[in-house]
């Protein structure tokens, strides 16, 4: 059963990653809206879940964050992070920007010790303003599956321009002021070998990490139904080796299973 989630506040919800968590989803509440199509997505493929209804306006984000703030103050519970994600990219929306300042004010009045933290696939990164409105948060996580760019074409699909160099180059610009985050697994999708885990892959993603030098590395595997058929989760223990690896780098890393 793939899922979709109320807009633009939902929550809060257990996050395996980063706790008592508010979501905040900046796409329509009745479908996806991506500029990837992953194979993974818990939220299913693009063309399945094609929305009707507008993304939610500055505004509204604004006043349905503040009420549902207002509420856990006086009921609980107290959130560990304001998380962006949801149904798809959030920071194609085109007032991210300034709903991340929306956001950093209204946290520091109602919950000053809880984080900010935004889910994203990297692909708008290189716009200016989304650059900076990831700079202001305090987790901003940016996938990375891989560095190569047929895999992620395969897996990833994205949905418009791509240039995985560009992205790269751009990631390393955050000067260590990102998360990066990486799902492995095993399986088959169209006939080809879709595992991550084997040194063609694992290799020089590690190189390319390094460059990067993330603040953390948040690796995982898949939770959740898939809307591809054929794909498997990795194992702990090699979910584990990888974690050994990016330490041994001198990289913080953690694993999901």
């Amino acid at each position: 059963m793939t899922v979709i989630y109320p807009s633009p506040i939902f929550g809060p919800v257990h996050s395996r990653r980063l706790g008592v968590s508010l979501g905040i989803n900046l796409l329509p509440a009745d479908g996806k809206f991506c500029s990837f199509d992953c194979i993974y997505c818990e939220c299913g493929f693009n063309k399945d879940r094609r929305p009707k209804q507008k993304l939610p306006t500055r505004k509204e984000v604004k006043d349905a964050l503040e009420d549902r703030l207002k509420d856990m103050k006086a009921n609980g519970p107290a959130p560990d992070v304001l998380t962006f994600a949801g149904n798809g990219e959030p920071t194609a929306h085109p007032d991210f920007a300034g709903i991340i300042d929306d956001t950093i004010e209204l946290r520091n009045h109602y919950f000053p010790n809880a984080k900010v933290s935004v889910l994203t696939n990297g692909t708008f990164i290189t716009r200016q303003p989304v650059f900076d409105a990831l700079m202001k948060v305090d987790n901003n996580i940016v996938k990375l599956d891989t560095v190569d760019t047929d895999y992620i074409h395969l897996v990833d699909q994205p949905t418009g321009k791509y240039d995985l160099e560009e992205i790269i180059e751009k990631l390393g610009e955050f000067k260590g002021h990102c998360i990066i985050q990486t799902l492995f697994m095993h399986g088959e999708y169209n006939g080809k070998d879709v595992s991550n885990l084997s040194d063609k892959y694992l290799q020089p993603w590690l190189d390319t990490v390094k460059k990067i030098a993330p603040s953390q590395v948040m690796i995982y595997t898949i939770d959740r139904e898939t809307p591809a058929q054929g794909l498997r989760k990795a194992t702990p223990e090699e979910l584990n080796h990888i974690v050994a690896l990016l330490e041994k780098a001198g990289l913080k890393a953690s694993a999901s299973y």
